[in-house]
């Protein structure tokens, strides 16, 4: 009875719930209905006619539009707003004092700044450069410029090219503080909204001040106040009107523009700064006389052209490895100012003499000792105008370059050098790849067929232990890109780095540990507090490949340069190996190769893939190749290649390598030999003598058969997929059906 009571009083509360809901939603909307038809009659009367309705029916839907638009950019540009939580003023990057591998400075990166000078100790003229330059309505918009904005676009139309920008000297500070260097739609809207933001933070004078102490100037400075002492050697209250403006021109391009790059230049940017004071209204023409006829001149320096494509590239490794703690550290990197001179001076005479020639803008180089440490960088023909690292970041197809994977794959899966194999057509569904001038030689050995750089081989290799593996080889050796398994891979259709290559090369000449390259080998504090050290912080590199099979790579690509196609890269006193490629329609050529000392892999093409004249890998990649190594090399003892016979005039200076390789070299036979010695002795001298065959009267018998123009042996590698073959010639090169995943795009 208690229980059918409760139940019948829950009952009523939930009927009194339900009746309350009903009646407030009904009286609820009798309210709006009422307060709905009381505004329509209001606005009624609000009706706007004839001519003016077409302007407040715009403005309507403008607001609309806005609106909707305000909220859809504010949803965008929540993450940027993330970045200002936390003390965001104090918030900086690394800074890094570089030294080469005998611990002189070569550079600096990151965030040295020197903000200790207040605004109102600056030279009024530094301010006005500023200003007028950067934004000259500065202290009269927002955050964001609109007629700025509108100028900078009819300025440019009339120009026909980007000629001033739009940015506000507060989103530049905004991009600088927050943002990175990337030119997308989100990051202009999160530079928008960040520069409302410290406008609605900050003073105009805050913001002047941190824009003037946080802009890159060039030379691993920022800020006008390190800049001062960096290209002038004084403080910044004691700036000129003409250093002044020279300073004031590097916000634009500081690399482009820096005096100690080019100085003419910097002083024509500082003489349009000039202009644009007087434009401005700060100066009058005679004002600014004096500091035309009488233009800044940087202090000199000792430090000569820094090394920049490997101080980017040693950065970006800093802050992979660097420990949290104190940002400000000095590290010590494995560069050989030498080698990089060596480098920077090869590439630059061999685009200047061959590059019209060759129809070839731009090269990369990167040179590296056999434990990984990259003594020399080139990442391109010019860092002043483009930073692009095309030694690290390019991704090109190594032609057949990349065959040397395919070959020590096969040796691995029970091949031998001189083990021949048919060079004849071969058809996997509808491709059908064929060799220069669409010749075969026959049945030809493994040596003969890389040495040339024959296509069906290696095709016909992939076919019988599968092209997986191949990419588990390159992989294992240091190549990080990713390699698609398509039918023309062991032609080298992919995509890789010449850091990479050259690493994976490196592994070669290492007798199968693999060499990773690196730039750092060590990283210390203010303090002098080690953060890192590369010996006690790495593990030890492991092998990749077994040794005896890179001995055999060795050897046959010993052949390649001693009677392949890589004849253009050998110099006297020491051992090359190595391997030349060239891609479809010459868009790419390589050669990759090393000694007993280094590895160094040279790439050469167009940064916008148009075909060069007809250079292959074994051509002008080879010579430069040859450019960079000979000065490197010289004054260096012989050191050997594992695995491949010494030549006889190499041989007697066996005993100096003796000492200075790290692998012990074989020690001296005994004066009287057992009979069992006598037998290995005679073993040994019958492999060198066929090892030396090639290097003494051109290749054994059983190949010569396959020989053919040097110039013309470099292969191109074209893949076809399309259903049904036909034939066709592409610059000269015979090939089959269609390209499949043959262009790097």
């Amino acid at each position: 009875m208690a229980d059918h009571k409760r139940t019948s009083r829950w009952r009523l509360k939930l009927l009194a719930v339900d009746a309350w809901v009903d009646s407030t939603t009904w009286a609820g909307w009798r309210a709006f209905s009422r307060f709905w038809s009381l505004a329509l009659d209001f606005s009624g009367q609000l009706r706007v006619r004839g001519k003016l309705r077409a302007v407040f029916e715009l403005a309507s839907e403008g607001a609309t539009l806005g609106t909707v638009g305000f909220v859809g950019l504010l949803t965008l540009a929540q993450p940027a707003f993330k970045a200002t939580q936390g003390d965001w003023r104090a918030r900086g990057d690394y800074a890094v004092t570089f030294q080469d591998r005998n611990g002189a400075v070569i550079g600096r990166r990151g965030m040295f700044l020197d903000d200790s000078v207040p605004l109102s100790e600056m030279p009024p003229h530094l301010i006005q450069a500023t200003l007028s330059t950067e934004d000259r309505r500065f202290y009269e918009h927002f955050g964001i410029d609109p007629l700025g904005l509108v100028r900078a676009v009819l300025t440019n139309a009339k120009a026909g090219g980007v000629v001033q920008g739009g940015s506000t000297l507060t989103q530049q500070l905004a991009k600088n503080l927050f943002l990175s260097n990337e030119r997308t739609i989100q990051r202009k809207i999160n530079e928008a909204y960040l520069a409302l933001w410290l406008e609605a933070q900050l003073t105009k004078d805050e913001i002047l001040k941190l824009y003037l102490d946080r802009a890159y100037m060039g030379g691993g400075t920022h800020g006008v106040t390190a800049a001062a002492e960096y290209y002038f050697g004084k403080s910044v209250q004691n700036l000129t009107l003409a250093e002044s403006a020279m300073l004031a021109g590097l916000y634009k391009a500081p690399t482009k523009y820096s005096p100690n790059v080019n100085l003419a230049a910097a002083r024509a940017r500082a003489n349009q700064v000039l202009s644009n004071m007087v434009e401005a209204g700060y100066l009058t023409e005679a004002q600014v006389v004096s500091a035309r006829r009488a233009p800044a001149t940087p202090v000199p320096t000792s430090a000569g052209t820094a090394p920049d494509w490997y101080l980017d590239w040693a950065f970006d490794e800093v802050k992979r490895i660097a420990p949290p703690g104190d940002r400000t550290i000095t590290v010590r990197t494995t560069l050989d100012p030498a080698a990089q001179r060596a480098a920077e001076t090869a590439v630059a005479d061999m685009l200047r003499q061959y590059g019209a020639q060759y129809k070839v803008k731009q090269a990369a180089t990167v040179v590296l000792d056999l434990n990984g440490g990259v003594r020399a960088m080139v990442g391109g023909s010019d860092y002043g105008e483009s930073l692009f690292n095309r030694a690290v970041y390019a991704l090109r197809q190594p032609g057949s370059s990349f065959k040397p994977f395919v070959y020590a794959t096969a040796f691995m899966n029970g091949y031998a050098p001189d083990d021949t194999i048919s060079d004849a057509p071969i058809t996997i569904g509808n491709w059908s790849p064929r060799n220069y001038g669409r010749s075969y030689a026959g049945r030809i050995s493994l040596r003969t067929a890389i040495a040339k750089s024959i296509n069906t081989v290696p095709v016909r290799l992939a076919e019988s232990f599968g092209r997986g593996k191949i990419v588990e080889t390159a992989h294992a050796l240091g190549i990080n890109t990713e390699l698609k398994i398509t039918r023309a891979l062991p032609l080298g259709v992919a995509e890789v780095t010449p850091l990479d290559m050259a690493g994976a090369y490196g592994g070669f000449a290492n007798a199968g540990i693999k060499t990773t390259p690196f730039a750092v080998l060590s990283a210390k504090t203010r303090a002098g507090d080690v953060t890192y050290d590369r010996a006690r912080d790495e593990a030890p590199p492991r092998r990749v490949l077994p040794e005896d099979i890179a001995y055999e790579m060795n050897d046959v690509l010993s052949t390649v340069v001693n009677a392949g196609t890589g004849g253009k890269a050998k110099f006297p006193g020491q051992m090359q190996a190595g391997k030349t490629g060239t891609t479809q329609a010459y868009r790419d050529a390589w050669f990759v190769g090393f000694t007993g000392w280094y590895a160094c892999s040279v790439w050469m093409g167009n940064d916008d893939y148009t075909s060069t004249a007809n250079m292959t890998g074994g051509s002008l990649p080879a010579m430069t190749w040859r450019a960079v190594m000979e000065p490197i090399h010289a004054g260096l003892p012989f050191k050997p290649i594992p695995g491949v016979a010494v030549p006889p005039d190499l041989l007697k200076q066996m005993p100096v390598a003796q000492n200075a390789t790290a692998p012990s070299l074989p020690s001296p036979s005994p004066a009287t030999l057992t009979p069992a010695a006598a037998t290995v002795v005679d073993e040994l001298g019958k492999m060198m003598s066929r090892h030396l065959a090639p290097l003494a009267g051109g290749l054994p018998a059983d190949d010569r058969s396959a020989t053919s123009d040097e110039a013309a042996a470099d292969n191109i590698a074209v893949d076809a997929s399309i259903s049904g073959r036909s034939s066709a010639t592409l610059d000269g090169i015979a090939f089959d059906g269609a390209l499949e995943a043959s262009a790097v795009r």
